[in-house]
C-alpha cells in the first residue's frame, strides 16, 4: 500500500495521480452529515478555486498589460442603485430628509426669533432646586460673570427698619416699659437673621440661646435701672459667652464645625445683648437715634450711584438728628448723635448685604442690624451729650 496513507485510522487515496481526470476523493469517516458525499472531479475543483471575474472597475489583464493604478476606472454601483440615485443626484441627497419644494408665487417668511429676556436691576433670587441637582450659587455665578456678589436689602426692608426705628422712638417717649416691646422684636430679628446670614439654618438652639441672652439683659437692666446699664449689659454678655462655650464643648460634631458654631452663637448673643443699649440710653437719645436710622436706611435704598447714595444717607441721618433734636432737649447736638447713629446703621446694613444673602436674611438681619449696630452710638453719645 505505497499509494495509500493512514491518519487517525482513516484511509484515503492520494489526491493527485498520473491521470487527474480519473481521480475522485471520497470521505469514508464519520462526519456531522452521515449521508454519502458525492464525488468531485478535478476540473470542478479547479473551477471553484479560480477567481471570479470582477464587475465594473477592474478587469484582469494578462501579465504585463495591467492598467496603472491612476488610470483604473472608478467604482460603479449596481444597476438598481444607479436607478435610485439618478433622480436625486447623489446617495447623500437620496438619504437626506425631504425638503418641501417652494410654491410658485409664495415668498417664504422667516420666523421671528424671540428676544432674550432683559435682567431686572433689582436683586435676582434664584429658586432652589428640588431634583437634587447641584447648582451654582448666586454668589458664584456673580463672581464668574465679574459682578459684585453683594445685594442691598432694598426698599422693603428699609421701610420695615424705618417703622421699627419709629416704634423705638415712640416707645422711648413713653418710658422704659413702652420701649421693651419693640426692643424684644428687634432682638428676635437680630438673633434669627445672624444665624441665617452665616448659612446656619435651622439653628433653633442657637437662636433660642441668643434671644434668651437678650431677654436676660433686658430684665437685668430693668431690675437695676439705667444707672447700672453698662454693668447689666456686660455682665450678661460675659455669662452668655461662657454658657455658649460650655454648650459647644459638649457637642459631638467635628472640631471645625464646633468652632464655626461657637463663633456664630457668641456673635449672635453679643449683638442681641448689645441691642439692650437702647433700653439703657437716655430716652431723648433713643428718639433721635431711631429717627436718624430710619432716615439713613431710606436714603440708602434710593436708586442712586454708590458714593452719592452713601453721602445722601449720612446727610439724611444728620438732618433727621437736627430735626429730632429740636423736639427734645438735645437741640442741635442731635446732628452729631444722628450722624453717629447713621454711620453705625450703614455698617450694619452693609453686613446684612454680604455675599448674596437670601430674602429671609434681608427681612431679618437687613431690618434689625442697622438699629442693633446703632445701639452703642445711641448709648455712648446720648450719655456724652445729655
Amino acid at each position: 500500500m505505497s499509494n495509500d496513507q493512514y491518519y487517525g485510522g482513516q484511509q484515503y487515496e492520494q489526491p493527485y495521480a498520473e491521470n487527474p481526470a480519473e481521480v475522485t476523493q471520497t470521505w469514508e469517516g464519520q462526519t456531522w452529515d452521515t449521508s454519502y458525499q458525492p464525488a468531485v472531479s478535478y476540473e470542478q475543483i479547479q473551477a471553484a478555486q479560480a477567481p471570479a471575474p470582477q464587475q465594473g472597475a477592474y478587469q484582469q489583464q494578462p501579465y504585463g498589460e495591467q492598467q496603472p493604478y491612476g488610470e483604473q476606472q472608478p467604482y460603479q454601483q449596481p444597476y438598481g442603485e444607479q436607478q435610485q440615485y439618478a433622480s436625486h443626484g447623489s446617495p447623500a441627497a437620496y438619504y437626506a430628509e425631504p425638503v418641501a419644494e417652494p410654491v410658485a408665487g409664495h415668498v417664504p417668511v422667516a420666523e421671528p426669533v424671540p428676544a432674550a429676556p432683559v435682567a431686572d436691576d433689582g436683586p435676582a433670587y434664584s429658586s432652589p432646586t428640588t431634583s437634587g441637582n447641584v447648582r451654582l450659587t448666586d454668589a458664584q455665578r456673580a463672581r464668574a460673570e465679574g459682578r459684585s456678589p453683594v445685594i442691598e436689602p432694598g426698599m422693603q426692608p428699609a421701610v420695615l427698619t424705618a417703622v421699627l426705628g419709629l416704634l423705638l422712638a415712640g416707645g422711648a417717649s413713653l418710658g422704659s416699659y413702652g420701649l421693651v416691646v419693640p426692643l424684644v422684636l428687634l432682638q428676635g430679628l437680630t438673633a434669627a437673621g445672624w444665624f441665617r446670614l452665616n448659612g446656619m439654618w435651622p439653628a433653633r438652639q442657637g437662636i433660642a440661646l441668643a434671644f434668651l441672652g437678650g431677654l436676660v439683659s433686658d430684665a437685668a437692666l430693668l431690675a437695676t435701672g439705667r444707672e447700672h446699664a453698662a454693668a447689666a449689659i456686660l455682665g450678661t454678655l460675659g455669662v452668655w459667652v461662657l454658657l455658649c462655650l460650655v454648650l459647644q464643648l459638649r457637642s459631638h460634631a467635628d472640631p471645625d464645625e464646633r468652632m464655626y458654631g461657637l463663633m456664630a452663637t457668641i456673635a449672635s448673643a453679643a449683638l442681641t445683648v448689645v441691642a439692650t443699649g437702647h433700653l439703657g440710653a437716655d430716652p431723648d437719645a433713643v428718639v433721635v437715634g431711631g429717627i436718624a436710622v430710619a432716615a439713613a436706611v431710606l436714603a440708602r435704598a434710593l436708586p442712586l450711584p454708590g458714593p452719592v447714595s452713601l453721602i445722601a444717607a449720612l446727610l439724611a441721618a444728620a438732618g433727621a438728628g437736627i430735626a429730632a433734636g429740636g423736639l427734645t432737649d438735645l437741640g442741635t447736638s442731635g446732628a452729631l448723635l444722628g450722624l453717629g447713629a447713621g454711620v453705625c446703621a450703614l455698617i450694619g446694613l452693609r453686613v446684612a448685604s454680604y455675599d448674596y444673602p437670601s430674602r429671609f436674611v434681608h427681612m431679618t438681619a437687613g431690618v434689625a442690624l442697622p438699629l442693633t449696630a446703632a445701639a452703642p452710638a445711641v448709648y455712648l453719645l446720648g450719655r456724652a451729650l445729655a
